[in-house]
């Protein structure tokens, strides 16, 4: 994604800001400032950022400037102001995972992924929104407020990590953390023109982050850009995930499911647009079809297997502090303990056979290229859809890195946005880099 935010700061981007600290364009105290006075001004009508940690912000701001000034900068990401999703622990702040019965909660500790980029010398500036427990894509949170889309106001950012694409598209931080456990990363990457990478399963630290559904759970990026994806990428795996020369051609599959799923008309001349951008660049492009594949039945499957769970995770304190909870997911909770233990059995059972065949399906290709969902934002007046994450749970289901990216606007200024899928985490952002188009800035109304 390219933008044509005024600010150059904002616009730097990651690796932008760490080439601007390098040549004392600006420093991370410049950085700050600017996402600061953003959030200031626009986070009334986003609602984004939930709680901003400025004073120890700016303490760690200035211990990175006197780092890039001595010619000693800890990596890429030092100084550079980066938030985290509300269900990611950062010592000294709110992490309640979107829940009004841990609405007081403080963490004691950073999580483990947390920790990675403060070592790094990462600025973490604040906590942000997200759909209640990370369990839904609308991010239309009763306890702390709806999430709105930069793009346009009343509008969803997708969910659950709502708050990270919003904040990465407004320019209120460069990169965020998120979790994806059926799409809750791509999704609103998708709806909100940026960049959203869900690594290969287990491949990031998952301490400190408030449990879903460890089945899918995985921690993830947003970002404006692939390359700074990598970079967040690189400091959270020590180095193991950085751009890499891709296989010379991409055999590159694009799954066929025509006649499962219809796609809006935007959508779909984009991701064919995309296609064809793939064969020019020499890709041998391969239409699959995926043989026994029900998507339907499959996001009923996973989602089975997240509510119930979720119910582990979260169903003492839905017994102590009821009231704690939206009526959504009370009901979602109360059905998962209804469910008897020979459906829960046979599900995983079900899930490992659909994972094992996906698996195999998938070999032999360097990529698979999707839309990110069947179409884009919609406003929070009409009833979310059903298949938000029908094609997003391929990379849940089947433990693959996955990273959306954009394809530009629809003729009604919404973002579109497709996904590749990939065994290599670092081929999967390097090649939704080459594919994406720009997304122009988003502020419709800010």
């Amino acid at each position: 994604m390219t933008s044509d935010f005024t600010d150059p700061i904002v616009a730097a981007g990651v690796v932008g800001l760490a080439e601007m600290f390098a040549a004392g364009l600006a420093t991370p105290i410049d950085a700050l400032e600017v996402c600061v006075s953003r959030t200031l001004r626009f986070n009334g009508a986003l609602n984004a950022v939930l709680a901003l940690d400025r004073e120890g912000a700016v303490l760690d701001a200035e211990a990175s400037r006197r780092r890039w000034a001595s010619g000693a900068p800890r990596s890429r990401l030092d100084g550079v102001p980066i938030a985290i999703k509300a269900n990611i622990a950062g010592k000294g702040l709110p992490w309640h995972g979107g829940i009004a019965a841990y609405r007081d909660r403080i963490a004691e500790r950073d999580a483990d992924s947390v920790q990675a980029l403060r070592r790094a010398g990462a600025v973490i500036v604040g906590v942000l929104n997200l759909h209640e427990a990370a369990l839904g894509a609308t991010n239309d949170n009763l306890a702390f407020g709806r999430c709105h889309n930069p793009y346009r106001h009343g509008f969803t950012p997708g969910g659950s990590s709502g708050g990270s694409a919003v904040a990465v598209a407004a320019g209120l931080c460069a990169a965020a953390l998120g979790t994806d456990t059926l799409g809750s990363v791509r999704i609103p990457a998708g709806y909100c023109g940026v960049f959203g990478h869900k690594p290969t399963h287990n491949l990031l630290p998952m301490g400190g982050v408030m449990p879903l559904s460890p089945t899918f759970d995985d921690l993830g990026v947003l970002a404006r850009s692939a390359r700074d994806v990598s970079a967040v990428m690189g400091v959270l795996t020590n180095g193991g995930v950085e751009q890499s020369d891709a296989p010379t051609p991409i055999r590159c599959g694009v799954v066929d499911l025509a006649d499962q799923v219809e796609l809006d008309g935007h959508v779909r001349d984009a991701f064919e647009q995309a296609v064809e951008t793939a064969r020019a660049a020499g890709w041998r492009v391969e239409r699959l079809k995926l043989d026994g594949w029900d998507m339907t039945a499959m996001r009923r499957l996973s989602l089975l297997i997240v509510e119930v769970e979720a119910l582990a995770e979260h169903g003492a304190m839905l017994a102590r502090n009821p009231s704690g909870f939206s009526p959504a997911l009370t009901g979602m909770l109360q059905w998962a303990a209804r469910q008897p233990a020979d459906k829960i059995a046979h599900a995983y059972l079900q899930l490992k056979s659909a994972a094992d065949a996906l698996r195999r399906q998938l070999a032999g290709f360097d990529a698979i290229l999707t839309p990110t969902t069947t179409a884009p934002a919609f406003s929070f007046d009409v009833a979310p859809p059903a298949y938000q994450a029908d094609f997003t749970v391929l990379a849940n289901i089947s433990g693959l890195a996955a990273t959306a990216f954009s394809l530009g606007v629809g003729d009604e200024g919404m973002p579109l946005s497709a996904q590749i899928i990939s065994g290599s985490d670092a081929l999967a952002i390097r090649l939704a880099g080459r594919l994406t188009r720009a997304t122009p800035v988003a502020g419709g109304y800010l």
